[in-house]
């Protein structure tokens, strides 16, 4: 190719000023001397969109008005949360207390009373006194004269009833040669017949032997049984008669128990009928009344001492009390409360937020329960109130979520152990179900909201509120007050020394630093707080009387000294020419890029040599990275925007043929984002122009296909990785980077890279298009077209298009040359198999081969 004209230029003037890579706190903002002089304000920092969606959730009532609070951790989620309940007006419709007592129809399901706050104490310290009311009374109303003497009549009447009924049947079966025996059989006796033989009673087998040995008549044995028969049926109508009297005395007994009793008992229960004026205590009351007459006995007997019994040591044991049915489980006393509940769980597994139902050891060694084993989890105990619940903490616990949300959904909380999800091991006792009236606050991020939203149907229905907290806020005079009055409430509640207007002024600036916008400050107030924690240490390491700009320079260098270690090593193999990077000359197909290493808590930038080669062919724009799968999703789409771009500029008049590979140098991980997009670009069009970059200088932008530059992030840590490497490598003066110009408003620099620029040592442009980059990137006027759509001779897109139509010709002779059938006189034929021609080529404009991966 013969040598073509380069229409050099200077570099454009496009280099920032030192003013414009940081924002400067002006320290004159503060009237005071240190933050002590300040008033301790209290609430919430920049969060009015978070504190009004919460606020609307908790005044609305509605079911499934539950919120969820989204947010990056630090940005003060659960602290906001706290104070907006802390202010609520919590003292009206404080919550009932809930009780459990025995169900004595049904054992199995404990009953829920619900009093008023205090009551239920109350009923419980009642119920105690009863049943010693009843122990004082009762045995002395059942031990009277006139008590004994009913009942001694009773029996006399019955027993003679009795006696006459058995004494006719009797003189019945003598008279048959018969007589009445009592049968043996277990632990129980029936009345049964015998022949009686010389005035004794001989059993049928025995008679039966006699007969078969010749000493006892067979007609007379045969006679006997007919006898018997008949006989046996007497006796079963007279057992019937007999029973029938023991049922009949039974129930006259009952009725002298209630005749006697009735009265006393209902005399106490009546006195707790008018205190607790509640339907549910009311039928509780009835069935202990009734209770108590069916079961008179208990308090009749002396009273032993019971030992409780366990298998093993450390077992819970049960008791065999005969009153614990009278006994109350009061599972959530609010008589001291003032306000209503707002709880905060912490650890929100099964047990804490549902209850459980615990399990004892009875004396045939089987785990049992009842209505005294229930306990309340932080659900019931906040019902009436609100309840704070981390969501990654407790969708981390087994079962937790999907109680979670039954309960939410069916407004009411089932008490049971989580061993029914096991169907084994379960307990037979189901308590009444609680009806709930409680707001829940779920503490997560966006993301997991979505994920939530999206895929769990029941989550919408029951989380309708979403509180969204911003890591960010305006930079204004008020918000920067502000933050001077939140240095003080962390200073004052942690007894640390006071800030000075520089100390708190340099906290702004940080702030305004982790919040990646010079108009904005961060709202991730646990990484401010842990900064003016450690900007305090190093005070007090110093013997200061107050913390200053310097301190808290001291505690960023120290925390990035605390995390950089990868950072060092890396720039240690740059150094050692371990990893290759240039930073100064020109060479060309090769390219300064910047990329950025995330750890989490911490990142930072580091140069990448990206190469490229131009060759004939119709392959397009090769990504090795993507050959290699080390290449993201959004890397992929900013490759096929170059072609997009070359199509878009120089493939209106031919086609787009060419074979051009891009490629990260010593890049062994993963590669993704599309900020090395303008880099690629730059390389690229100065291979193809065949014009040298200079290596001085690194690129970052990404670029869309009109060859605009877009903005990135992390542009701080791009611009400060450059800058170390430069500085490690010696700064000639001539170093700096391109950076996209909407991302001015994001620099906030280290002081040493500002004070570097400030002496013209290192250089940072801002672009807005790919023509501005590449002319200071070669030192070669971009160009224009013409009004015939001709391009400037010797300018770079000239070259770039010069160098395409000789690939686009190259490879049609090429073709060509292929496609020829006859041979020349003297050519020898060709032993490598015919390649058929290119596909013909369609005619409209954009539907050219070629530029596509």
């Amino acid at each position: 190719m013969k040598k073509k004209q380069i229409k050099s230029i200077q570099i454009p003037p496009k280099e920032l000023t030192a003013d414009q890579l940081r924002w400067h706190c002006p320290e004159d903002l503060f009237d005071f001397k240190g933050t002590r002089d300040l008033k301790t304000k209290t609430g919430i920092i920049g969060q009015h969109r978070a504190i009004r969606s919460i606020k609307t959730g908790l005044e609305i009532k509605s079911p499934g008005y539950n919120i969820f609070v989204s947010g990056l951790t630090g940005t003060g989620r659960s602290t906001t949360v706290q104070e907006i309940l802390k202010d609520l007006d919590r003292r009206k419709n404080l919550p009932d207390d809930k009780l459990y007592v025995n169900n004595f129809k049904d054992e199995d399901q404990p009953r829920l009373i619900r009093l008023p706050a205090g009551q239920g104490k109350e009923l419980r310290e009642d119920m105690g006194t009863l049943v010693e009311l009843f122990r004082k009374h009762l045995p002395g109303i059942f031990e009277s004269k006139k008590y004994k003497r009913r009942i001694q009549e009773l029996t006399e009447t019955y027993q003679n009833e009795e006696r006459e009924l058995f004494q006719t049947f009797e003189k019945t079966v003598s008279e048959s040669g018969f007589t009445v025996v009592r049968i043996q059989m277990g632990n129980l006796t029936r009345p049964d017949l015998m022949p009686s033989i010389d005035g004794k009673p001989v059993p049928f087998d025995e008679l039966e032997n006699s007969a078969g040995e010749g000493k006892f008549d067979p007609d007379k044995l045969e006679e006997l049984k007919k006898s018997y028969n008949r006989l046996k049926g007497d006796l079963d109508k007279i057992l019937a008669k007999g029973r029938d009297i023991e049922r009949r005395f039974r129930k006259e007994v009952e009725k002298s128990i209630r005749e006697f009793g009735l009265p006393h008992i209902e005399e106490q229960i009546e006195d707790l009928r008018a205190r607790y004026k509640s339907e549910a205590v009311n039928a509780y009351l009835n069935e202990i009344r009734d209770y108590t007459l069916d079961n008179i006995d208990i308090f009749l007997k002396k009273e032993e001492k019971t030992q409780p019994m366990a298998l093993q040591i450390g077992m819970p044991a049960v008791t065999t009390d005969p009153f614990r049915v009278y006994m109350v489980n009061l599972v959530v006393d609010n008589s001291g409360r003032t306000k209503t509940p707002a709880i905060v769980e912490t650890a929100p597994n099964y047990k804490n937020l549902f209850g459980a139902i615990e399990k004892v050891v009875d004396r045939q060694g089987n785990w049992v329960s009842d209505f005294m084993n229930i306990k309340a989890g932080s659900i019931l105990r906040a019902e009436g109130g609100y309840l704070v619940i981390n969501l990654l903490e407790a969708v981390s616990e087994p079962f937790v979520w999907q109680m979670l949300k039954r309960t939410l959904k069916y407004g009411q909380l089932e008490i049971e152990n989580p061993e029914v999800f096991f169907l084994m091991g379960q307990t037979a006792l189901k308590p009444e179900a609680v009806k709930l009236d409680l707001k829940v606050v779920l503490i997560g991020d966006k993301r997991h909201y979505l994920l939530l939203y999206n895929y769990d149907e029941d989550f919408k229905k029951i989380f309708k509120i979403c509180a969204d907290f911003n890591d960010r806020m305006d930079r204004n005079d008020r918000n920067i007050l502000d933050y001077a009055c939140f240095v003080k409430r962390i200073t004052e509640n942690e007894n640390l020394p006071s800030f000075s207007p520089s100390g708190v002024a340099a906290v702004v600036e940080e702030s305004v630093r982790m919040a990646d916008r010079q108009d904005k400050l961060s709202s991730r107030f646990s990484d401010i707080a842990d900064l003016v924690r450690e900007a305090s240490y190093w005070m007090n390491r110093e013997k200061g009387k107050s913390v200053n700009r310097e301190h808290i320079d001291k505690a960023v260098e120290e925390r990035v000294y605390r995390r950089n270690l990868i950072e060092e090593r890396i720039r240690e193999y740059i150094r050692d020419g371990l990893i290759m990077i240039d930073t100064a000359g020109e060479k060309s197909a090769q390219i300064n890029g910047l990329a950025i290493y995330d750890y989490g808590e911490f990142a930072f930038g580091k140069p990448a040599k990206i190469t490229a080669t131009v060759s004939l062919g119709k392959e397009g724009i090769i990504n090795i990275e993507r050959e290699a799968e080390l290449s993201g999703k959004i890397h992929d789409k900013g490759i096929q925007i170059l072609s997009g771009f070359l199509r878009n500029r120089f493939a209106q008049d031919k086609p787009l043929t060419l074979s051009a590979s891009i490629c990260f140098e010593q890049s062994y991980g993963g590669i993704d984002g599309d900020s090395a997009s303008s880099t690629e670009l730059y390389l690229l069009l100065s291979t193809l122009a065949q014009v040298p970059i200079r290596q001085f200088i690194a690129v970052t932008g990404s670029v869309n296909q009109q060859g605009e530059i877009q903005p990135i992030g992390g542009v701080n840590q791009k611009i400060e990785g450059f800058y170390d490497v430069c500085r490690l490598k010696r700064l000639t003066g001539k170093q700096g980077v391109i950076i996209p110009r909407q991302n001015v408003k994001d620099l906030q620099l280290r002081k040493d890279v500002v004070e570097t620029v400030n002496r013209g040592r290192f250089h940072i442009w801002a672009v807005e298009t790919v023509d501005e980059g590449i002319e200071i990137l070669t030192g070669v006027k971009a160009g224009k077209r013409n009004r015939k759509g001709v391009w400037e001779t010797g300018t770079l897109n000239y070259l770039v298009n010069e160098r395409l139509k000789e690939l686009a010709t190259g490879i049609q002779k090429f073709y060509q040359t292929r496609e020829k059938p006859d041979l020349q006189k003297g050519d020898r034929p060709s032993k490598e198999p015919r390649i058929p021609p290119p596909p013909r080529q369609p005619t409209r404009q954009g539907d050219e081969e070629g530029g596509n991966d």
